[in-house]
């Protein structure tokens, strides 16, 4: 028998229309031999499946199920297609936890921790895996001082949204009376603001997956961007930002990454597809750690879906572990 997934998309946050495309795609090349998929769009007002006849129905928040032509429709997993709060953020974790559905990404509590880009930071230095940059994590309702900030820091510096993705209300600074304005950008997409020093150097990137009993580390990718940094126009618009997969640097740096990434995987419990991203250091070698991505973009031309294809793999058979991993973690 068919089993009936889930796909749940959109969110709450600024990602929400990158949710949707990476949705599309996800969708597009999940087997419908193998599946049956029911697309479900998230928002703070509702949850809703259209039907193929473009009827809109609410699916019941008690036991995450649809109701369709009188017949009840239960899910054996949900594919978790949402970047950003609710989906990466451990909120629909829990929920289907709770409910006992398995789900393709990571745990509640590695979602939550992940997420949050400077607790994240504090724990990966714990684990003393790859070089951590000095940083700062100041909060909305709480006081800080710019002065004191730039006295911890070297210029140039980060800031960004300490919960947050896409690159959205990040900026970098290179005065000092540039930090500030930077602060309340950071501060009107999120109540928590990372402060870190900026680390010269080449943006590696390298998903990894867990499926088959084994970890796959997928080929890296090298991020060449025209513009001085990976924002969010640098990220979506055509022509801005050459990716290249494999990553064409020094062999040792790319055994680092993928040695590092392996590690980060495991040691933050991770599950089903995740991203980490790294910084060479321009002059040193050395690699630097920037953020875990438990949701990594799923449209056409992200980063994760150049890597599976840069692996030999299609898309319907990467997702297609995906599911079955999930629903074989129930089993055991």
């Amino acid at each position: 028998m068919k089993k009936n997934i889930a796909l749940v998309a959109g969110g709450y946050s600024g990602e929400y229309v990158i949710s949707v495309q990476s949705a599309a795609v996800i969708e597009k090349n999940i087997d419908p031999a193998r599946y049956n998929v029911y697309k479900i769009i998230i928002t703070k007002e509702s949850w809703t499946y259209t039907s193929p006849e473009g009827a809109a129905v609410q699916v019941d928040k008690n036991d995450f199920s649809l109701t369709l032509d009188g017949r009840k429709i239960s899910f054996d997993a949900v594919f978790i297609g949402i970047h950003g709060t609710p989906g990466e953020d451990g909120r629909l974790q829990g929920y289907f936890e709770m409910l006992g559905i398995p789900y393709t990404s990571c745990g509640m509590v590695t979602s939550a921790l992940t997420f949050n880009k400077s607790y994240c930071n504090k724990v990966v230095a714990a684990l003393n895996v790859v070089n951590v940059s000095r940083s700062v994590h100041i909060f909305r309702n709480q006081p800080y001082n710019a002065g004191e900030i730039l006295s911890q820091l070297r210029l140039p510096v980060f800031v960004k949204p300490a919960e947050g993705g896409s690159s959205i209300g990040m900026s970098k600074v290179n005065k000092a009376e540039e930090l500030e304005p930077a602060i309340q950008k950071a501060f009107n997409e999120d109540s928590q603001v990372l402060i870190e020093e900026f680390i010269k150097g080449t943006e590696v990137t390298c998903g990894l997956f867990r499926a088959e009993g084994r970890l796959t580390v997928l080929p890296l990718t090298e991020i060449r961007s025209t513009k001085e940094f990976f924002d969010y126009e640098a990220k979506y618009t055509p022509g801005v930002t050459n990716e290249v997969t494999p990553a064409e640097i020094d062999p040792a740096a790319a055994d680092t990454i993928r040695t590092a990434a392996q590690e980060l995987y495991n040691r933050l419990n991770c599950k089903g597809i995740a991203r980490a991203d790294f910084i060479l250091e321009e002059g040193t070698g050395k690699v630097y750690f920037l953020e875990v991505n438990t949701m990594p973009g799923q449209s056409e031309n992200s980063l994760v879906p150049q890597q599976v294809r840069a692996a030999g793999l299609t898309l319907r058979a990467f997702y297609g572990m995906l599911i079955e991993e999930c629903l074989a973690a129930v089993k055991n």
